[in-house]
């Protein structure tokens, strides 16, 4: 993958595991908790919201572990030889999913029922948010920077599905921003549009971590003089 030579650990494979499961524990705990949460709008609100009420405990454990999953995807990462960049940018990104996960998000979009349009902010909202912030804009640079390591290494179907990932994630997640923002036109489909972002960013990863673990047992081969296994 790069010119980092040391060798994996019996832990790496494992660890690239971690990226597979990341993104169906996020995805899979908003879906139903979508579903079965009152006065809920998954169309509306933000996945955040869900950690609001009786039953937001459950979305805070879902932020700590999937932040964790991805923490050790990155370590993972580091150990199968992918340089430091992208490895550094991924553990930020779960770094602010556990930080998200101790910090409740404001009120929003009429959620929970009652609450006023605009809501105040609060410090634990405003917490949240700064957590929030890697999530949506390194995970996009995550995959710049793979893309162009990519086509150094001649993986011209993931250097381009990498590169299209990050405009389509990064232009979701800012129309998601506006309606949050209660622009009119946008609020209705503001949850949508950010779901949209998170399982294109997930999905991303979890792609990455199968391309890592496919290539990652060729690491005790020579390398080439780009640093790509032969």
């Amino acid at each position: 993958m790069t010119g980092d030579t040391r060798p994996p650990t019996q832990r790496t494979p494992r660890l690239l595991v971690a990226g597979l499961l990341a993104g169906p524990v996020f995805v899979g705990s908003f879906l139903i908790q979508g579903a079965l949460r009152s006065g809920y709008d998954p169309l509306r609100h933000p996945v955040s919201s869900l950690s609001l009420g009786p039953g937001g405990w459950v979305q805070m454990i879902t932020f700590w572990v999937t932040g964790l999953l991805v923490l050790a995807f990155a370590v993972g990462l580091r150990q199968a030889g992918a340089g430091r960049a992208v490895p550094i940018l991924i553990a930020l990104v779960g770094a602010g999913f556990v930080g998200a996960g101790f910090f409740a998000c404001d009120p929003i979009s009429g959620y929970p029922p009652g609450s006023p349009i605009p809501a105040p902010r609060t410090a634990h909202g405003i917490a949240h948010d700064l957590f929030s912030t890697p999530v949506f804009t390194l995970l996009p640079a995550a995959m710049l920077v793979m893309a162009r390591r990519f086509r150094r290494a001649g993986e011209q179907a993931w250097a381009v599905l990498s590169a299209l990932c990050a405009p389509v994630f990064f232009a979701c997640f800012v129309i998601a921003a506006i309606g949050f923002g209660q622009h009119p036109m946008l609020m209705p489909y503001a949850g949508l549009w950010q779901r949209l972002a998170l399982i294109v960013g997930l999905g991303w990863l979890a792609l990455l971590a199968r391309w890592v673990r496919s290539v990652e047992p060729k690491r005790n081969r020579p390398l080439n003089r780009n640093g790509t296994v032969p």
